[in-house]
């Protein structure tokens, strides 16, 4: 199934989906691997196999495979330092962030894309996954490269509205 069959699927109500993604689809501030690495690696974390699949499959037609590889990754790997960085966020012990993490995170260095790009993603699913710590951190590094503040919130509406259409198919599965 396409991207837009899924989102004919919506109900009226969630007509607003459907003009996002209209929107984002043809916004100019990302390029198009910012742009469509940023799909799918909210698609990815907003945990819909269903969007993921339409998302990967339209990304494709915009980005190698290499690339559409390392916006999964750093979906991947975000999911995991989301739970571990928030967690040292929620957390009042101080040590916990003296101690080393112990996590693998060989993907940072051998995904293939453009290390500002891989960044990038990791914001959006930093964003999806309400982890303030790593969307500081990712924040702070995407500034550093010059990314300017009109792209990051571009990356940022891809993944709520990526997010809501999620949830909102979620929400129309029968019980």
């Amino acid at each position: 199934m396409t991207v837009e069959a899924i989102l004919e699927t919506l109900p009226e109500y969630a007509k607003d989906l459907r003009l996002n993604w209209s929107a984002l689809v043809n916004a100019t501030e990302l390029n198009e691997n910012q742009k469509w690495g940023s799909f799918v690696a909210a698609a990815y974390g907003a945990r819909s196999p269903q969007l993921l699949a339409a998302v990967e499959a339209e990304a494709a037609t915009y980005l190698a495979p290499v690339v559409i590889n390392a916006a999964k990754g750093a979906a991947a790997i975000m999911g995991m330092n989301n739970i571990y960085y928030r967690f040292h966020h929620l957390s009042t012990n101080e040590k916990y962030a003296t101690m080393p993490a112990r996590l693998r995170m060989n993907i940072m260095r051998t995904h293939g894309a453009d290390n500002t790009d891989f960044e990038l993603w990791a914001l959006v699913v930093s964003a999806i996954n309400g982890c303030g710590k790593c969307v500081s951190s990712h924040e702070k590094v995407l500034l550093e490269k010059g990314v300017t503040e009109e792209m990051i919130l571009a990356g940022v509406r891809i993944a709520a509205v990526v997010s809501a259409t999620a949830a909102a198919l979620d929400a129309l599965q029968p019980a």
